[in-house]
């Protein structure tokens, strides 16, 4: 079944009060993934990969030091958590745990156990195995430019922290599906997670397509005068929000620059750091977003009016905890914020990037 989200028509046409800006539009496609149960053939956040059987499966060869993070559970367990908490509800009490769940649980809590007690225990070096983050088709996410005849993409991580930033290392991999015969029925899965916001929850997505414009740190020095001059905005007909009062860069960055959760393309979402070039390391060219991986479909407060209209209702209604309609991936990067990929614009097959925001 398809369904659709639709973002609201932002509260100003930011190009009727500063035609300056036009030129700085960008595409991009917000993504809006949603709990469901995706197949190998779609495209999907968390989900199964159309994974061949004769490719090895990717492991991260790096040294995990930080593996005592004093979180030690099976993404099989994360998950079962969830659906857990997803039950739960301060009239309904207590509830007990399906046959299959118990089974599940049983399974997972054996095998980290053995794993425990092996000798030597929690070896630094050992591999591990990577976790699907997401997986794109071109016939939905038109924005991708992949090399040659590939009109799929798959990235993963290791669901450990990293030095020197403290992050998922991740791993893109661009193929052709039609090439994809015989496919990998049961991907290995890590015997642990560094944190349970390092395990997506898989999600179907309702792609749309959608125009940004750059957050203000991304603007020239005079541009940012520019959108800080209220009187542009008076002069204009137009309003400032009021729950902006006197900080009309703020009403632009929150309200009408670029869309917040999940999405490729687009302009990259300051905030945490002014802005950081990002440059390939085989022919020097600036790289471009690739994919926003980001903790929040949409903030709290004032930002809820990027919420789709679809979920406009949900947004603003109460909810108890590990059901907030804003994380349905049950992703969280850093503190809270956006990890960005990057790619080169010249050749997608040259070593990509990426950065918590």
């Amino acid at each position: 079944m398809v369904f659709v989200r639709t973002t609201p028509p932002r509260p100003v046409d930011v190009t009727a009060v500063f035609p300056e800006l036009a030129s700085l539009a960008r595409p991009a496609i917000r993504l809006h993934p949603r709990p469901g149960a995706p197949s190998v053939r779609e495209s999907s956040v968390g989900g199964p990969l159309l994974w061949p059987a004769e490719e090895p499966w990717p492991h991260c060869e790096s040294s995990h030091l930080h593996r005592d993070s004093g979180f030690r559970q099976s993404p099989a367990i994360v998950r079962l958590e969830r659906r857990m908490q997803a039950r739960w509800h301060p009239d309904s009490g207590d509830f007990e745990l399906t046959p299959e769940e118990e089974a599940l649980k049983e399974r997972s809590t054996a095998r980290l156990a053995e794993r425990l007690d092996a000798s030597p225990p929690w070896p630094a070096d050992c591999p591990v195995p990577m976790l699907p983050v997401a997986q794109l088709y071109l016939r939905d996410i038109p924005l991708l430019r992949p090399p040659g005849q590939a009109d799929l993409l798959q990235i993963l991580w290791c669901p450990y922290d990293h030095e020197p930033d403290y992050k998922p290392s991740t791993a893109l991999f661009w193929r052709s599906a039609a090439a994809v015969v015989d496919i990998l029925a049961t991907p290995p899965e890590p015997y642990e997670a560094n944190y349970p916001g390092y395990v997506p929850e898989p999600c179907v997505l309702a792609p749309e397509a959608i125009t940004e414009y750059p957050d203000s740190l991304d603007l020239s020095s005079e541009m940012r005068l520019m959108v800080e001059d209220r009187s542009r905005w008076q002069a204009a007909g137009v309003g400032v929000d009021s729950a902006y009062g006197d900080y009309p860069r703020d009403f632009y960055d929150c309200e009408l620059a670029d869309a917040p959760g999940w999405k490729v393309g687009g302009w990259p979402p300051w905030g945490r750091t002014d802005p950081y070039r990002r440059y390939c390391t085989v022919c020097d060219v600036q790289m471009v977003p690739l994919l926003t991986i980001a903790s929040f479909e949409w903030d709290g407060g004032e930002g809820r009016s990027w919420a789709p209209c679809e979920d406009q209702a949900a947004a603003y209604a109460a909810h108890y905890a590990g059901q907030d309609p804003s994380q349905p991936t049950a992703v969280e990067v850093g503190s809270t914020d956006n990890m960005q990929l990057y790619v080169c614009p010249t050749s997608p097959e040259h070593p990509h990037t990426d950065l918590i925001q």
